[in-house]
């Protein structure tokens, strides 16, 4: 039961001072989670209040059921842009079928963690190696907090096809019409964090921040809209602008519904095999997912006009008020002193019920309760495309997660099981997305809070998730003022964190091909971006590739006697060969994708030393042998002999032994020529070599250094 279930190990050594110390941390840690959590669910593009719903079940269950004592688990920064760049191509960002999406994709996750758990294959995650991971995050970081600008500045912009093209819309936005009290918070917020996290680690700096510009905000009346008719708005301009827009959003969405219907039939008629209308339906979807595509670049340029709109109130008689374009102002009357714009959303405009804005943008109403509990509707065919993403998504939550706990494990001596783990985070974001969670994670900020508080146990987690469910029944309104570029502030700071140049210097020193690798996977992500698994899956097959390259061409290298009386690579060493002997080690199994290198390595050998007579392998790192790398021995054997040279194995491993006799390749070799040791097999066949001949010195028995040094032959 222990093994399976971790909370029954607690008690074990647990007293009433570990308890206090487990609910401080557990308070600390929720302090940090709260504001933390709702920026992070505004990046997945859902309502601040789902990250609030991320964050209470979540951490509770990874708790009991995984294996680290201070793993904070919930929502963090790269899961959170990956559940976005997902969910987008299906749904409008926020909308009920883009959250329903979400919900599904946190369940899909969670499946996928949980099943790797129970059959025990977390080595799965090593397939995305290091520096794969160091040049996505880095580039997931600056991904993440550039795609926070606009609401750092205060300017809306629809987002393009590339990252890049929505950082220049933002730049160009900007440009036009900075909101100033918004840049004020945003910026007030970072001095706050920044400056708190240097006087204190300890002080929860982020919670400092929000209660501060909270307070602000709703005493400087920061959020300052109003709702009016379109004939409030003088402006014939503006009134086609909104009618148009209204049209092509609405037909987005007809031809949406008309495209659904459509792949439904086209279900049915893929069963019942029914090639013509197939057919002629294949036609029609592709036909209107191109006049989609075409409302949608239209409703985009609308957007943008209507956004660049700017206006100035000017109080009637009765006390309303007025709209006229910046400029266009009638003679004598003066304007509230704002400058007004119209609130745009992916929605079509409400012309009885347009919201004009003169201030910022803040959180807004949060609904008070705990989320009701329902399984998540189960499509096949959102499952179908959600799964890939799924997949990576569940590989690198995971291995951010077992990284942190890795991490802690080693300043606390604690005992770590990944596939326990895997387990535990797979059932968090089961039982999330039960109550309505996106996908979760372990997250490194809030993990080192809870180790810097002296979290004991687990248990820390559990009065983490209390408190955020104390928050979500009683305390949601004091978070209505709250800035959203506080938020985007919060974010910001967090991911500069996770921006580590150093990664890339140590992957090159390393082997210059992870380097490489390392700052391909960067590039990639920052110009695929949004689609980020494209820059994951490049890095991926070139890791592949190098180890495939790696394992056909594996180092073939001759070995001279050096100054510690062992035997070294002659090479590398500065090391003159004997002329009778060569002695080769080949580092690697000897299997099908590199059985023929080994013939052409001995094969090179022959041709270039003519006075050759005797061929030592030395065999102590072949680890393991195949029928083609069998054969490929028996082949070099048979031609080496033919030539008139004699070869001979050292230091053969037990499993290769045994194949060697199961294939009565050991009767071809004989048994007289198989030696324990390299030393072994040079006693044996030396004197044999060199009887007559006028090698002096030998380099087998001789340290004997070649008479320019490899370093200046080098240079």
């Amino acid at each position: 039961m222990n093994r399976l279930l971790s909370f029954f190990s607690w008690p074990a050594g647990y007293r009433a001072n570990s308890l206090r110390t487990d609910i401080l941390a557990g308070l600390t840690v929720a302090l940090v989670l709260i504001p933390q959590s709702m920026a992070y669910a505004e990046l997945a593009g859902l309502p601040p209040y789902y990250g609030l719903y991320a964050s209470f079940l979540p951490p509770l269950v990874a708790s009991l059921f995984g294996s680290s004592h201070q793993l904070a688990t919930g929502p963090v920064a790269v899961v959170s842009l990956l559940t976005s760049t997902t969910l987008e191509p299906l749904a409008t960002a926020g909308s009920q079928q883009y959250i329903a999406y979400a919900i599904l994709l946190a369940l899909l996750v969670g499946v996928f963690q949980f099943s790797l758990g129970v059959l025990r294959l977390g080595l799965v995650v090593n397939f995305i190696s290091h520096p794969v991971v160091n040049g996505f995050t880095n580039a997931a970081a600056l991904i993440i907090a550039s795609s926070q600008l606009p609401k750092l500045f205060g300017v809306y912009v629809d987002k393009a096809q590339h990252h890049y093209e929505t950082i220049y819309r933002i730049i160009k936005a900007a440009g036009h019409h900075t909101h100033w009290p918004t840049l004020f918070m945003a910026t007030l917020a970072f001095t706050i964090m920044y400056g708190l996290k240097r006087v204190s680690p300890k002080i929860p700096n982020v919670l400092v921040a929000v209660a501060i510009t909270t307070f602000l905000s709703w005493a400087l009346e920061f959020e300052h809209l109003t709702v009016v008719d379109i004939s409030d708005i003088s402006s014939a301009e503006t009134s086609r602008a909104i009618a148009k827009l209204n049209h092509r959003v609405t037909s987005v969405t007809l031809l949406s519904e008309k495209r659904s219907a459509l792949i439904r039939d086209l279900n049915v008629k893929k069963h019942a095999q029914d090639t013509l209308e197939e057919f002629d339906a294949n036609y029609a979807i592709r036909r209107i997912t191109v006049q989609i595509e075409q409302y949608k670049n239209q409703a985009r340029n609308y957007r943008e006009e209507l956004r660049r709109l700017l206006f100035v109130g000017v109080r009637q008689t009765d006390g309303s008020l007025k709209f006229y374009p910046a400029g266009e102002t009638p003679e004598k009357a003066e304007g509230d002193g704002r400058i007004w714009r119209i609130q745009i959303s992916n929605a079509p405009l409400l012309t009885h019920r347009l919201q004009m804005t003169a201030g910022g943008e803040v959180v807004g109403k949060i609904p008070r309760g705990l989320p009701a509990l329902s399984i998540p509707k189960l499509d096949y065919h959102i499952i179908a495309h959600l799964l890939p993403f799924a997949v990576i998504i569940s590989l690198l939550g995971f291995m951010e997660a077992i990284s942190v706990a890795k991490a802690m494990a080693a300043k606390t001596g604690q005992r770590l099981d990944p596939n326990r783990e895997l387990i535990g985070q797979g059932l968090a974001n089961m039982c999330g997305a039960v109550a309505k969670s996106y996908p979760t994670s372990g997250s490194f900020s809030r993990s080192a809070v809870n180790l810097q508080c002296g979290a004991v146990s687990s248990m820390s987690s559990v009065f983490t998730s209390l408190t955020v469910v104390v928050v979500l029944l009683f305390l949601t309104p004091l978070f209505y003022h709250l800035p959203q570029s506080v938020l985007a502030a919060i974010i910001m700071m967090a991911v500069v964190g996770l921006i580590n140049v150093k990664g890339f210097i140590h992957a090159w020193q390393a082997q210059w091909h992870d380097g490489a690798i390392s700052i391909i996977t960067f590039a990639c992500t920052l110009g695929f971006a949004p689609h980020l698994d494209r820059g994951i899956v490049v890095g991926v097959i070139l890791s592949i590739l190098v180890f495939l390259y790696k394992s056909m061409r594996p180092k073939v290298v001759d070995l001279s006697l050096d100054v510690d009386r062992a035997m070294h690579d002659a090479v590398a060493s500065g090391l003159e060969e004997c002329r009778y002997i060569d002695v080769v080690r080949f580092d690697g199994p000897l299997f099908f994708a590199n059985a023929s290198y080994l013939e052409d390595q001995i094969r090179n050998r022959r041709r270039t030393k003519k006075e050759l007579k005797h061929i030592i392998i030395s065999a102590g790192s072949i680890n393991d042998i195949d029928a083609s790398g069998e054969e490929a021995l028996s082949l070099t054997v048979d031609r080496v002999r033919s030539a008139g040279i004699d070869i001979s194995l050292s230091g053969v491993n037990r499993s290769v032994m045994m194949v060697l006799r199961r294939t009565h390749l050991i009767v071809k070799i004989g048994e007289d020529h198989i030696y324990p040791t390299i030393e072994a097999a040079i006693s044996a066949i030396h004197p044999l070599t060199h009887s007559g001949e006028e090698e002096k010195n030998c380099p087998l028995k001789t340290v004997c250094r070649i008479s320019q040094p490899l370093e200046k032959m080098e240079d």
